[in-house]
């Protein structure tokens, strides 16, 4: 399977000028979403993804919010395995409904990485109620440059886009009125 093709045929490879969850302005933005709204689509992507991450040893997949929801219940459908998800207030990302063990080893689930920070704060949550993690597994890692997470990243598609920070505007963005997706 081409992920690149599919992001694009779904239309969840967005071209514009974006404001990310980070601060950074982008040309191009995933939503994946889009894609994900193909059940048997999503069912299929994240099996590829499930069958990177088979041999590594957890119990648990924890998702974060919002869209890495979709993303954790298929890898822990494919893999047998209990899904949990973080939740949003505002910009804060949380455990609310679930627990988790002492010394638990959890698998963080996300669409997309680009900065790493909603990663990390999943990561954060997961061991403030005790958990270790041993992976992040993510469709799209699309960071500028990969992020060190300390734990293994594994990705289907590596694509690279260019992000800038607010006073770093390209010529061709200063005109544009941003979007929050």
């Amino acid at each position: 399977m081409d992920l690149l093709d599919q992001l694009r045929v779904t239309g969840a490879l967005m071209e514009g000028h974006f404001l990310l969850r980070s601060g950074l302005h982008s040309r191009q933005f995933l939503q994946c979403a889009l894609l994900l709204q193909h059940a048997r689509l999503a069912s299929e992507v994240c099996g590829v993804l499930a069958e990177r991450v088979r041999d590594l040893s957890f119990p648990t997949v924890l998702s974060t919010a919002l869209g890495g929801i979709p993303v954790g219940q298929e890898l822990a459908r494919h893999l047998d395995r209990r899904h949990i998800y973080t939740e949003k207030e505002g910009d804060r990302l949380f455990l609310q409904r679930f627990t988790i063990a002492p010394g638990e080893a959890i698998l963080v689930a996300e669409d997309v990485v680009t900065t790493g920070g909603a990663v990390r704060e999943v990561m954060q949550a997961a061991r403030n109620a005790g958990g270790r993690i041993v992976a992040i597994a993510c469709l799209v890692d699309r960071s500028p440059k990969p992020v060190d997470f300390g734990v293994p990243l594994f990705s289907l598609l590596r694509l690279p886009i260019e992000v800038f920070p607010a006073d770093r505007l390209p010529e061709d963005l200063q005109n544009i009125p941003a979007v929050r997706p």
